[in-house]
């Protein structure tokens, strides 16, 4: 059985993988590192707690005891790397925490899976095959072991009008949080570098759907525009985003974690570009058609209100997937426009859910920033 190690696993994309991942890998046990931060949450994998190939641990990956102890007690011989800080506007207002999360997590990461699987010395770049678990029961075979780090596309910096972004893109990173994942990406290429680590990269474009913290774009304006908010959107509202759906993005990382070469680096994208203020629009649209306008009786789309633009607003990103496509055989299977009302319709049905990860610590800072 592959035991596989997923850190954030109770946050947006990695529950979305967790439950993808226990129903396509039928021989895998999933042991999920979560912090539990504001955007950790234990209701996105309601169901599947009691699944006996499933365990949780609730701990940081920056407690390099902690994660050292389930490499040898899990008998781990897969990472899946989704835990981070990944917010902006956070980063812009406090980015020690960004530092410490994105680079020192993934550095601890990095040093416990090192020292769990053997690497032959002789070869100063050694290939998979050359790695086991220490002290493994499983026989003398040798495990097809993998440490998948998940990043963004934000680390590459901003587009033009034209262009697209591609695997060897030149990072350039404008925000404390862009700049925390690009570090955290050299050093796990490092890793494979120097020690032979099996490690893959994977950059995305912006994730959308079921499970996404109400900070986000989309969760945001669907709970304002719902609730008669203010929706406030950043500069003149045409900064352009790849909008691809969480449940395509999981199984994009299935395919790289199974057909993936060691070493590469993979952009999963969703061609879907569009400007902010598309979304905003799109998203006020479905609300008026699915719930009715506002009771003033004006559409939703009379909410929106243009506030100064974010420090270092990054102008456009784009994703070439075409490598992913070529080699793996992935591409999304969601377009946006189906996509979009799926996720709409999910926070429509769970307005409980919003409200609950919403009443905590959290609250004030979400208020202050987005509109009582």
């Amino acid at each position: 059985m592959q035991n596989i190690l997923v850190t954030g696993g109770a946050g947006f994309i990695g529950a979305n993988f967790v439950r993808q991942a226990l129903q396509a890998l039928p021989e895998c046990r999933i042991v999920n590192l979560d912090k539990l931060t504001y955007a950790g949450n234990l209701a996105n994998l309601a169901g599947i707690a009691e699944d006996a190939r499933y365990r949780f641990v609730q701990g940081d990956i920056c407690d390099a005891e902690l994660v050292s102890g389930l490499f040898v007690e899990e008998q781990v011989d897969t990472v899946i790397h989704f835990a981070a800080e990944s917010h902006v506007d956070r980063s812009i207002d406090g980015p020690a925490e960004f530092v410490q999360t994105n680079v020192i997590g993934t550095f601890t990461l990095l040093e416990a899976a090192r020292k769990a699987w053997e690497v032959d010395k002789s070869s100063p770049s050694p290939q998979p095959s050359s790695f086991r678990p220490c002290g493994s029961a499983r026989g003398e075979g040798v495990l097809r072991q993998r440490f998948l780090h998940v990043s963004t596309d934000e680390v590459y910096g901003s587009l033009g009008e034209t262009g697209l972004f591609t695997e060897t893109t030149p990072y350039d990173p404008r925000s404390p949080y862009s700049a925390s994942k690009a570090s955290s990406d050299h050093l796990v290429s490092a890793y494979h570098h120097t020690y032979g680590l099996p490690v893959l990269v994977t950059n995305c474009s912006n994730n959308y759907g079921p499970y996404q913290f109400p900070e986000k774009l989309i969760p945001l304006i669907v709970n304002n525009a719902l609730n008669g908010k203010s929706l406030p959107v950043y500069g003149d509202g045409k900064n352009v985003r790849d909008w691809l759906y969480v449940e395509d993005h999981c199984a994009a990382i299935l395919e790289v974690l199974q057909k993936g070469q060691v070493g590469e680096t993979y952009n999963i994208g969703g061609n879907n570009e569009k400007q902010n203020i598309e979304i905003v629009q799109t998203i006020c649209d479905i609300l008026d058609e699915k719930v009715g306008v506002l009771s003033s009786g004006e559409a939703r789309r009379s909410l929106i209100t243009f506030v100064k633009d974010r420090p270092g607003h990054d102008r456009r990103y784009a994703i070439d997937a075409s490598k992913v496509k070529d080699e793996l055989g992935w591409e999304p299977a969601v377009t946006f426009e189906e996509g979009i009302v799926k996720t709409v319709e999910w926070y429509l049905g769970n307005t409980e859910w919003v409200a609950s990860v919403l009443d905590g610590s959290y609250r004030e800072y979400y208020e202050k920033q987005y509109g009582a």
